[in-house]
């Protein structure tokens, strides 16, 4: 299967398609050194809590090593501070032999951490869907693209965490599909992120009462409509104004990017519109999502984060990744 589709890579490289690889990260906590703007207490830099120049430059060259690995053309980021920090990681790539000449940070809200995006790729444009006013819910940041005459949307989200109820998570699901029918469900949109979901969430999150406040409804399956769709990408049928998430085209025990007391889930997600699974001017090519399970982004059966000690005085160790792995998938883009 693996020498098929690199064949079919190579082909379509030959006649003069292009492959684009598109991926999201978690990068867990990425905070600067200045001192202004909000900040969790245990970055609060130069304190003694360790959060200095040092363990910031090893949490910069680690975060760049995985996202070096990816080579993603196109990469969706979370929880990143702000520009400085943004930069400051795309400086650390540069030098690593790996330039994103674009970038864009989603930090009209005074939020700690927002998500950004790094791309090869010129975009369009870029703007912020704004799900509330508050500052508890982070922005939306959406792209648009324009590649060998071919057009699509990247939408890159960060949705809230599970300390609160599924409710939240619906408030920002019903805002990006709003958005989503204002473009048109018939274009080529891509939806990345930490949707603090797994791709079957409607089954898992009803084993924890505090969670379901929504009558067993969920953001990423029935407000995004991904719930009808389980089959491989090859054989999944057109469901009109639905998205197909790209995990139920993994191997079963491939789809997860975080571990929680032992259990694998898949937080992190890629759904498609319906067009992107249609062998047109773009498509997602089958069997091509994968997170990425290097060995150094493990510590024994856990995914090796960002480590910071539990004293009373937290203490960053300058040590590990983060709490999440990256996930990436590719797309054909027929420039003929």
């Amino acid at each position: 299967m693996r020498h098929l589709f690199l064949l079919f890579v190579l082909l379509g490289t030959l006649f003069g398609d292009r492959v684009l690889s598109i991926a999201t990260y978690n990068v867990e906590n990425l905070f600067d050194l200045e001192q202004k703007g909000y900040k969790y207490k245990e970055y609060k830099p130069n304190t003694k809590s360790n959060w200095n120049q040092k363990t910031y430059k090893i949490k910069l060259q680690n975060i760049a090593k995985v996202i070096k690995e990816l080579d993603a053309d196109i990469i969706a980021l979370q929880e990143v501070h702000s520009l400085v920090a943004l930069k400051d990681l795309r400086f650390t790539l540069k030098r690593a032999g790996l330039y994103y000449e674009f970038y864009k940070i989603a930090d009209k809200k005074n939020t700690a951490i927002n998500v950004a995006i790094l791309s090869k790729y010129p975009f369009v444009y870029t703007k912020e869907v704004e799900v509330t006013k508050t500052y508890k819910y982070r922005n939306i940041l959406e792209a648009k693209f324009k590649i060998d005459g071919v057009e699509f949307y990247l939408f890159a989200n960060h949705w809230s965490a599970k300390s609160k109820p599924e409710s939240a998570r619906i408030l920002s699901a019903k805002l990006l599909r709003d958005r989503v029918e204002q473009i048109g469900y018939d274009k080529n949109i891509i939806l990345v992120g930490d949707f603090n979901s797994d791709y079957e969430e409607y089954i898992k999150f009803g084993r924890i009462k505090r969670l379901n406040d929504t009558n067993g409804k969920t953001g990423i399956n029935h407000v995004l409509r991904s719930i009808k769709q389980t089959q491989k990408a090859k054989d999944a049928k057109h469901e009109k104004n639905n998205f197909y998430n790209l995990w139920y085209d993994a191997e079963l025990d491939d789809r997860y990017t975080y571990i929680y007391r032992g259990k694998k889930e898949a937080l992190d997600n890629i759904l498609i519109s319906q067009s992107l699974l249609d062998k047109k001017e773009m498509f997602y090519l089958d069997a091509s999502i994968k997170n990425l399970e290097k060995d150094y982004l493990f510590k024994k059966k856990n995914i090796y984060r960002w480590q910071v000690s539990n004293a009373r005085i937290p203490r960053h160790k300058g040590e590990g990744y983060s709490d999440h792995l990256p996930v990436m998938a590719k797309f054909n883009l027929s420039t003929n």
